[in-house]
């Protein structure tokens, strides 16, 4: 619909076509009701002006169809806008089961992506055609916003927390990535570039070597890291451990000292590496210490995706990362 005007970017995602058309009608709307009120602001003035001092303007008095007319038509076009504003955010708001996951890091000024198989990328991202992605962002430092132009998405990257989004490519090519929120004196440098390929050509690149690819997929690395920080020793599947076990948590409810129930995502699960003394797991001490500075973004992301991919609760919890300690976003 509006590939030939240059204002607007190339739609190149499922949600794209959506975006412009409610754009659209809101645009046709506003621009009909202001040449409506401007046309109806000048013909009145001119032609019920006081043309004499002797002029008295005769009583009107107020027509109560008239008066619901003009209110219900303006409640039903902005009814309109609402519901199918709020379709499109929900299905932003839902990635499809069969997503691709990739986490997203925004540091000051930079984009760091990192997929499931261990491919790392700096300022770009490499994605399959007809494939949905979802995307799993935080900030190292300040706000950043990941912003594709061609795919109609935008989402904040926001220090201490997760923020997700999602897109499904349409067509191959090659697409500006951008920083959308002001975050320094090197904000307007802070760009990159989504690569759209064909499935068997994405294949061929996740499969590449080279300084871009880590030896471990996400997982692997966290177990590493679960290790090395001696995390086993606490949250193991024993009876008087002094932390919870972590096997097949990720996702579950989580009771809390005082009765309080919390869901184990992925908010929860970085708050209690980082701030394990915030909420107390019942049945366990606040003995926990904090490794707030000691882990990056990357890694806390590393460490939830172990813990998400954990097993059954009868699997050894001693290769399980949180805190016995636990929190909640």
């Amino acid at each position: 619909m509006f590939s030939n005007l240059p204002l607007f970017p190339e739609q190149a995602s499922t949600i794209a076509k959506d975006i412009d058309l409610l754009f659209a009608f809101i645009l046709i709307v506003a621009l009909f009701f202001s040449v409506l009120i401007a046309t109806l602001v000048v013909s009145f003035a001119i032609r019920y002006r006081r043309r004499s001092d002797d002029d008295v303007p005769e009583d009107v008095h107020g027509l109560l169809a008239l008066e619901i007319t003009w209110s219900l038509i303006p409640f039903g076009i902005a009814m309109v806008m609402f519901v199918w504003g709020a379709s499109i955010f929900m299905s932003l708001s839902r990635p499809p089961d069969n997503a691709l996951d990739v986490y997203v890091v925004g540091k000051q000024w930079m984009w760091k992506l990192q997929h499931m198989e261990g491919r790392q990328e700096i300022n770009e991202l490499h994605v399959p055609v007809g494939q949905p992605v979802k995307l799993t962002l935080t900030s190292e430092d300040v706000i950043h916003s990941f912003y594709v132009p061609a795919f109609r998405i935008k989402m904040d990257a926001v220090p201490g927390r997760y923020t997700y989004t999602w897109f499904e490519a349409t067509k191959p090519g090659t697409y500006h990535l951008f920083c959308a929120e002001y975050c320094g004196t090197q904000h307007s440098g802070m760009i990159g570039w989504v690569h759209v390929m064909e499935r068997a050509q994405y294949q061929t690149w996740l499969a590449q070597g080279g300084m871009e690819t880590t030896a471990l997929a996400p997982a692997a690395a966290g177990e590493k890291l679960f290790a090395g920080m001696g995390c086993a020793t606490c949250h193991r599947q024993a009876s008087g451990a002094l932390g919870p076990a972590l096997a097949g948590l990720a996702g579950k409810s989580v009771e809390l000292e005082g009765g309080r129930n919390v869901v184990a995502d992925e908010g929860y699960l970085r708050e209690s590496i980082l701030d394990p003394r915030a909420k107390i797991v019942a049945g366990y001490r606040p003995v926990m210490p904090t490794f707030q500075g000691l882990v990056s973004e990357e890694q806390l992301l590393q460490l939830i995706q172990y813990i998400k991919r954990l097993g059954s609760a009868d699997q050894d919890a001693g290769s399980a990362i949180a805190p016995e300690a636990e929190v909640v976003e």
